[in-house]
C-alpha cells in the first residue's frame, strides 16, 4: 500500500499539480485504501465504496474522491474504471444585492478589512488570491493587479476599481512588508481570518443570507453580467479555463427573468 501511495505522490508531483490538489488526491485515495484494507482493487469494489460514501456525504465530495481514485487506477494500476460520476446537486448561490454589498462595506470600520471586502467584490478575487497578494503585483500606474499562478496555475490581470485606487495606494504605504495584507505578526493572513472578517461584517450589517468570501466573487460576476458585460470578458476576469464554468452566472442572474412581461399582464 505504502509503495503505491508513494508512486501516486510522485506521479502527481511530476505533473506539476498544485500542492492543494496533491494533498486532496492523496487524502481521497488514502481514505479508499483504509476502506479496502488489503482486500484488493477492482471496479466492483470501487462501486461499493462510492455507494457507501453517498449515504453519508455530499455528492460533490464523493465526485472529488472518485476523480482521485480514477486517476490512481489509470496512472498507477494501469486500469480504466467504468464507474459513473454521481450526479451532483447544483443549488444556485443566493447572490447579494448591490444594496447589501454597500451595507457590508459601509458597516466595516477597520481600513484593512474594508479594503479586503472591496477587493473580493470589486475584482472578483478568490480568498487565496487576497492571501497571496504581493505589493509588486499591484500596478497603480496601469490600474491593474497581476494575479500570479492562481487556481490551475494560471496568471491573469484584473482592473483596480477607480473608487479603490487611492485607498489601496495609501494602505500600501503603511508597512514595509512585501505582502499586501500582512497579519498582525507580519506573515500572511489565513483564509479563516478573511472568512471571519466577511462574516462579522455581514452580521453587523444584519444581512440574513449566508455570507462568505466566495459569495462576493459570485456577486461580482453576476452584477457584471446584469450590466451587460460580455461573458467571455467575465471568464477572463475570473480566470476560468472553461466558458461553461462562467455560464453558471447566466442561471444565477435574475435580470432577464424580471424583465419578462407575463401574458397575464396583457389581459
Amino acid at each position: 500500500m505504502q509503495e503505491l501511495f508513494e508512486k501516486l505522490k510522485r506521479e502527481l508531483e511530476i505533473r506539476n499539480f498544485s500542492r492543494k490538489t496533491i494533498e486532496a488526491y492523496l487524502y481521497s485515495v488514502g481514505k479508499f485504501f483504509n476502506y479496502s484494507k488489503d482486500k484488493g482493487f477492482n471496479e466492483d469494489f470501487v462501486k461499493d465504496y462510492v455507494q457507501k460514501e453517498l449515504r453519508d456525504k455530499n455528492p460533490s465530495s464523493v465526485r472529488r474522491d472518485l476523480f482521485a481514485i480514477k486517476f490512481f487506477f489509470d496512472k498507477i494500476l494501469k486500469q480504466k474504471l467504468s464507474v459513473p460520476n454521481p450526479k451532483k446537486n447544483t443549488p444556485l448561490p443566493d447572490i447579494l444585492t448591490t444594496d447589501e454589498i454597500k451595507k457590508l462595506i459601509d458597516i466595516t470600520c477597520n481600513i484593512k478589512h474594508k479594503l479586503i471586502i472591496k477587493l473580493l467584490y470589486g475584482c472578483g478575487l478568490r480568498v487565496s488570491e487576497i492571501v497571496n497578494l504581493r505589493k509588486e503585483e499591484v500596478n497603480f500606474e496601469e490600474g491593474l493587479i497581476h494575479i500570479k499562478l492562481s487556481k490551475g496555475k494560471r496568471d491573469r490581470f484584473v482592473k483596480i476599481p477607480d473608487s479603490l485606487k487611492e485607498g489601496l495606494y495609501s494602505y500600501s504605504k503603511l508597512s514595509e512588508s512585501e505582502i499586501f495584507f500582512p497579519s498582525a505578526r507580519g506573515g500572511e493572513l489565513t483564509k479563516d481570518t478573511i472568512q471571519k472578517i466577511v462574516q462579522n461584517s455581514a452580521k453587523k450589517a444584519e444581512i440574513k443570507k449566508r455570507v462568505y468570501p466566495h459569495l462576493l466573487r459570485h456577486s461580482f460576476a453576476t452584477h457584471l453580467l446584469e450590466q451587460g458585460t460580455d461573458l467571455r470578458i467575465i471568464q477572463k476576469l475570473l480566470g476560468h479555463s472553461d466558458i461553461k464554468t462562467t455560464q453558471m452566472y447566466t442561471q444565477i442572474s435574475q435580470a432577464s427573468i424580471k424583465n419578462i412581461k407575463s401574458p397575464l399582464d396583457n389581459l
